[in-house]
């Protein structure tokens, strides 16, 4: 149970990540995936990285730059672009359906102009998730260039796309439908220079 704790990638490294492991049962033909980011980065980084053998880019938030969000399913992606940070924590939440391809974009609990992509795809569910790093090949590939440094918490990923309602409350900390991938119970495996340390304000 992670809950009032935060990832913390202390420096850039090549290598440093948190494996996390997801109860997955079948592809995904729908998903939603939240976590909240606290960093002073300015270049490239990986948010959330879901590969399978056959697509390392499966499922990936990516910020390119401070205005920018890149949301990546199947190796094609959309852009929404941001207000520049504040240098404060900030919730993101990435939801896709493959009836649709409609992708929903919400910063801070406030959702953003949907957007279409891959409609009819289906996300494969043997997966390396990761946190930190940007995977090029299933489970590795890494580029010191787009790690993660700074702060990390509060990460799901459920295999529905969740209402308005619980994406605001995701954002605000509420209760939540269980989730294949949950912070408060979370299975996961640190590699490298990755540190547990409670979070220092809300």
């Amino acid at each position: 149970d992670l809950i009032y704790k935060v990832f913390v990638f202390p420096q850039e490294t090549k290598h440093s990540h948190v494996l996390v492991r997801a109860k997955l049962e079948q592809p995904l033909q729908n998903f939603t995936v939240c976590l909240r980011s606290y960093t002073d980065l300015t270049r490239p980084y990986s948010l959330f990285s879901y590969a399978t053998k056959e697509q390392d880019n499966e499922i990936l938030l990516f910020k390119p730059k401070p205005s920018e969000y890149r949301f990546y399913v199947g190796g094609k992606f959309v852009t929404f672009r941001v207000p520049e940070g504040r240098g404060d924590w900030e919730h993101v939440c990435a939801s896709w359906e493959s009836a649709t391809g409609i992708a929903e974009f919400w910063l801070n609990g406030k959702p953003w102009p949907r957007k279409g992509l891959q409609r009819g795809y289906t996300v494969g569910s043997e997966a390396a998730i990761l946190l930190g790093q940007e995977q090029d090949a299933f489970g590795g590939g890494f580029d010191v260039y787009n790690s993660f440094s700074g702060e990390l918490a509060d990460v799901y990923l459920w295999d529905t796309g969740l209402s308005p309602d619980k994406m605001r409350a995701a954002y605000q900390s509420l209760r939540l439908p269980p989730a294949v991938l949950a912070w408060k119970s979370l299975s996961y495996e640190v590699k490298g220079d990755v540190v547990v340390k409670p979070r220092l304000r809300e």
